[in-house]
């Protein structure tokens, strides 16, 4: 392990909370309502994180395109305001340690903390998408489209295309057509057997009607506006020399193509586990969901005492099950620490995890449907895995029967994963890569073993310090 750098002039505190979406909101508001003294650090510059950023100054035009669930953010935001928390704002967390250490960089300068208790809830973040023409401009993700919309208003000059599969491909697109952009088409690559496996957890799912609800309004609205939509699709390539010109793809043995400058892909969402994995706290492969997950106790608390993971940072369930889940890592903590006593503890978290089982209950059927095809997941040889490194799926199974065992041993064979993003757009992808080829689980196979700086950090910064 890295060694464990904390300055000798770090501020002790109660808590520290590392990030400011619902999970981290309502876990910094619940610690400081007990009287903790609390501190939230995010890169941000205001509260809302990834799913609800920019919530504190999106005026009502903003609101109405992005819808009510992105508005109901607004009422965790002003809960926190109120607890009496800090809030560090444009700050990076480089660095959690073992002992509790907190040191992050802002305005160029390194600030650190000690802390009684952290709070983990860097959320999710996008699965890769490794298709053929990926990493050529005018190809972005979904989530980092919807992100300009959330912050600038931003959204395509050109009409876009839609691709992949998950609920953030609809809400998009939905969002796309209440503020007046005309969308060339929305390409699913959701089969016909994937609902029908995802029959099996009917019966949990109608008991979540309203998400199910909104699941098909989003469609009809999708279908009212003439977007073309295509389902089941195959063979996806964004064609261009210089940038992206057009997305092909088969669907049922057909073959189609289609004109576009923009192209918006998207197959779900995944833990940001990249504290965690650094902490070595114990991970396991979720099937289900097909990532590495946290393993935590019923509060949220990992293998490494006193570090608490809360939100889609610990499995994904969403911006409803991120805020009560931070709600309980707050709880504890402040039971842990005496400012609540046990038996409170208990009786209010009653409440909370029956609201958790709640919203919840959409889970499985959605984990099933929308489950990420093998061949976008698990690319061929001549796809980009790396961007940073440009390193391919082809040279990558290369690697394996030069007996290349893991994501580690990646790096040494070709640099892979060692580039400015330190594995974040390309751990999943390798991970899998590997495991195709040598036929065993992911499991098996493991992660990149992540060290500080967690984010990029100059040594002119760190001398600083």
């Amino acid at each position: 392990m890295a060694a464990e750098l904390v300055s000798s002039n770090a501020e002790t505190v109660d808590v520290v909370v590392v990030g400011a979406g619902p999970a981290g909101m309502s876990a910094a508001t619940r610690a400081a309502r007990a009287g903790l003294n609390t501190v939230l650090i995010d890169e941000q510059d205001a509260v809302g994180g990834q799913i609800y950023r920019g919530i504190g100054r999106a005026d009502s035009r903003r609101k109405q395109i992005l819808g009510p669930d992105y508005a109901a953010g607004g009422a965790i935001a002003q809960a926190f305001a109120a607890s009496g928390a800090r809030h560090i704002t444009n700050a990076t967390v480089w660095q959690v340690t073992h002992e509790r250490g907190i040191n992050y960089l802002k305005d160029g300068k390194i600030g650190s903390f000690e802390a009684r208790r952290v709070i983990l809830a860097s959320d999710a973040t996008e699965r890769p998408f490794p298709i053929p023409g990926w990493t050529l401009p005018g190809v972005l993700t979904a989530g980092a489209a919807q992100i300009l919309l959330k912050s600038a208003g931003e959204v395509p000059a050109a009409p876009p295309i839609l691709a992949g599969c998950g609920p953030l491909l609809y809400l998009l697109g939905w969002q796309y057509i209440r503020a007046g952009v005309p969308i060339r088409a929305l390409v699913d690559t959701t089969r016909h057997e994937d609902r029908w496996r995802a029959k099996r957890h009917m019966l949990s799912a109608l008991r979540a009607w309203p998400y199910l609800s909104k699941g098909l309004q989003l469609m009809r609205t999708l279908r009212e506006a003439g977007v073309p939509m295509f389902d089941a699709a195959d063979d996806l390539r964004v064609e261009g020399a210089e940038r992206a010109s057009a997305l092909s793809f088969t669907t049922q043995g057909a073959a189609h193509r289609i004109e576009a400058d923009v192209i918006l892909l998207h197959q779900d969402v995944v833990p940001n586990t990249q504290f965690t994995q650094a902490l070595r706290a114990a991970h396991r492969w979720d099937n289900a969901q097909l990532c590495f997950t946290p393993k935590t106790d019923a509060w949220g608390e990992l293998d490494v005492p006193g570090i608490f993971v809360a939100g889609d940072g610990a499995g994904i369930g969403g911006a409803q099950a991120a805020a009560v889940q931070g709600a309980l890592a707050g709880l504890a903590v402040a039971a842990q620490l005496g400012a609540v006593e046990t038996r409170k503890r208990d009786l209010e978290a009653l409440a909370l995890r029956r609201d958790l089982a709640g919203v919840m209950r959409i889970c499985p059927f959605l984990d099933t449907l929308y489950r990420p095809r093998d061949a976008n997941r698990i690319p061929k040889n001549d796809t980009i895995v790396c961007r940073c490194e440009e390193v391919t799926a082809g040279e990558l199974r290369q690697f394996v029967a030069q007996s290349c065992a893991g994501p580690n041993q990646a790096k040494s064979f070709g640099r892979c994963g060692m580039g400015p993003c330190q594995g974040r757009m390309c751990g999943l992808t390798v991970t899998e890569v590997i495991a195709d080829a040598r036929r065993v689980s992911p499991a098996d196979v493991g992660y990149y073993r992540i060290r500080p700086p967690i984010k990029p950090l100059t040594l002119g910064e760190l001398a600083g310090e």
